[in-house]
């Protein structure tokens, strides 16, 4: 409530001081409680300063639409006409607000720089062959849980067998058992050469979904026909050198951030965002946050708890208001979940 209100009155009113903000908001409180959300409103990227001390002056950050408070189950309460969005690929996106954002708080890395030095000490004592079990267990939960969110009808035990002894489950098409299958031939590749990602590249992305889609009947390499995204009235691009071109910037992007964490929620999100491929673009935006974790030693995450529709309300979220508030958790809740899981 509080934070809503000053986002709001900071919004009608640019470049006013904490006393303004205290006078201007209406709500019973101190000036410190004030003084303190907007500590905390600066952490969060909503709001930024300019000036010191008594001068100091807020406006509301030029990012804050990538991390404002969404709630999905509220915001797909609207029918897809009825809500408005960003409708078209925003061109700025990659190149301005994500390029001059920092995508978690504080408190969030703190939380992820922990959960990962617990991974590092967890694996310390683990052979190599030790490790190569462990990233199967993950590895048969990624494949599932991938291509569950694709529709696929798998079960866990039933891919599970499939993966391991290579048994196809009665009553489901080939199709979905390749599907589950190209996934363990994709995150075998990254386990055993890491560095094939480093640094990133559209051609190593090209690489990857094409393992992904093999004997699919989907188009390998960029796409040269317009696409359609089923629940949303986001139009992603549709010229193949457009395509290319927003690929090249988020690969860009992704290799000059020095935070892990930022490298691996931006390959996730952008591949889907930008949609270069026919079909297999959450799949690989999957398969690349991975590999990027992996190369730079953090923990896989198999995303094996998070439901599906989550999943892809969080990303239409994205899409529409280019928003990374509901994914973002997600995010952060799989890595956990991983780290508690596996190794």
């Amino acid at each position: 409530m509080l934070k809503t209100s000053i986002i709001h009155f900071i919004q009608n009113n640019p470049n006013c001081s904490s006393k303004e903000v205290f006078n201007g908001i209406g709500i019973n409180v101190g000036y410190a409680t004030v003084k303190r959300t907007i500590s905390q409103l600066l952490q969060e990227n909503s709001i930024i300063k300019n000036g010191n001390g008594k001068s100091t002056k807020y406006t509301i950050s030029p990012s804050y639409q990538i991390f404002a408070p969404i709630d999905p189950v509220e915001y797909f309460k609207n029918e897809i006409d009825a809500r408005v969005i960003q409708s078209s690929f925003n061109q700025e996106l990659i190149s301005n607000l994500l390029a001059n954002s920092e995508l978690f708080t504080q408190k969030e890395l703190t939380h992820l720089y922990h959960l990962q030095a617990t991974f590092k000490k967890n694996i310390s004592t683990l052979s190599k062959q030790e490790y190569k079990n462990e990233f199967e267990k993950l590895a048969i939960d990624l494949s599932w849980k991938s291509s569950q969110i694709e529709g696929n009808t798998y079960s866990l035990l039933e891919t599970e067998r499939l993966l391991i002894d290579q048994v196809t489950a009665d009553g489901k098409t080939k199709d979905e058992a390749t599907m589950l299958l190209n996934h363990k031939v994709a995150l075998d590749f990254i386990l055993e050469n890491r560095n094939y990602i480093e640094p990133l590249s559209v051609s190593g992305i090209e690489d990857i979904h094409s393992m992904l889609i093999k004997e699919l009947n989907i188009g390998r390499n960029i796409r040269q026909r317009r696409v359609s995204i089923t629940g949303t009235n986001y139009r992603p691009l549709d010229n193949e050198f457009q395509l290319k071109e927003a690929l090249e910037q988020m690969c860009n992007l992704i290799n000059s951030k020095p935070n892990i964490f930022e490298k691996a929620f931006l390959a996730l999100i952008l591949i889907s965002y930008i949609q270069p491929f026919a079909d297999g673009n959450k799949r690989t935006g999957r398969i690349i946050c991975n590999a990027l974790l992996m190369y730079n030693e953090y923990c896989p995450i198999s995303f094996r708890t998070v439901n599906a529709i989550d999943y892809k309300q969080s990303l239409l979220v994205f899409y529409e208001q280019n928003n990374i508030s509901a994914f973002k958790k997600i995010f952060i809740e799989q890595f956990e979940f991983a780290v508690k899981t596996y190794f």
